[in-house]
This record gives C-alpha cells, sequence and structure tokens, in this order.
C-alpha cells in the first residue's frame, strides 16, 4: 500500500500529518521526508498520527529519525501519536522510543505543545 499523507491544523496552530500506509525506503520516505520538511518551514509544532500506519522499514525509521532532526535544527519539534502495535514494538526494539515524544492520542500530542515544552 503506498503511502498517503493528509495534513490539518489544530489548537493553535499544531499541525497534524496523518500517515496512512507503510513507511519504507524509496517513494514513501522521500513523500514523507519532502512533505514534513517542507511544513517545518511553516508550522514549529509537528505530530505525525501513525494510526494508519502498517508497516516501517529501516529506511522509514531513518525518514523519522532525520525529520525529528530538522524540526529541533529549526527550533521546532516532531512529535509521534497514535503508533499501532506494531509501530509502537519497532520504536521499543530499536529503542527509538526513548528518542521521540510518542504519545497515545494526536490531542495529547497537540496538548504537550501548550506545557511549555517545544522539545
Amino acid at each position: 500500500m503506498q503511502l498517503r499523507l493528509s495534513t490539518r491544523t489544530v489548537d493553535d496552530g499544531v499541525l497534524i500529518v496523518d500517515c496512512i500506509g507503510r513507511i519504507v525506503f524509496g517513494e514513501e520516505s522521500a513523500l514523507l521526508r519532502d512533505t514534513v520538511k517542507k511544513l517545518l518551514t511553516h508550522s514549529k509544532r509537528t505530530v505525525l498520527n501513525l494510526s494508519g500506519v502498517t508497516y516501517i522499514d529501516s529506511g522509514g525509521l531513518g525518514t523519522l529519525v532525520g525529520l525529528y532532526t530538522s524540526a529541533r535544527n529549526n527550533g521546532g519539534a516532531l512529535k509521534l501519536a497514535n503508533l499501532t502495535q506494531r509501530v509502537g514494538d519497532l520504536l521499543q526494539v530499536t529503542k527509538l522510543v526513548t528518542v521521540f515524544d510518542v504519545y497515545p492520542s494526536e490531542k495529547e500530542a497537540a496538548e504537550s505543545f501548550g506545557k511549555g515544552a517545544v522539545a
């Protein structure tokens, strides 16, 4: 399944990127990277809603880490929400759950920006 992305803005300008499909090396990772990098120039507060993501490979993980770094270097933050069991397990095994701010819902992720913490 190809990766599909849609964006919307909630709660005081927090940008939500809904991801549906697979985040794998190639077109999917490039689409995610290009889309989110462009959005990071407009919004310092971004949440990736991964509820529709069925699979992430090593290339996809690399893309997520790169986007996290880009957001931080831009003075912003990238947070993850609604991880599926499979994606959550993958982040646990790779220890990336200690790098990303992960939230059970996009609402909680968006609200976390209002608590004074950008990172």
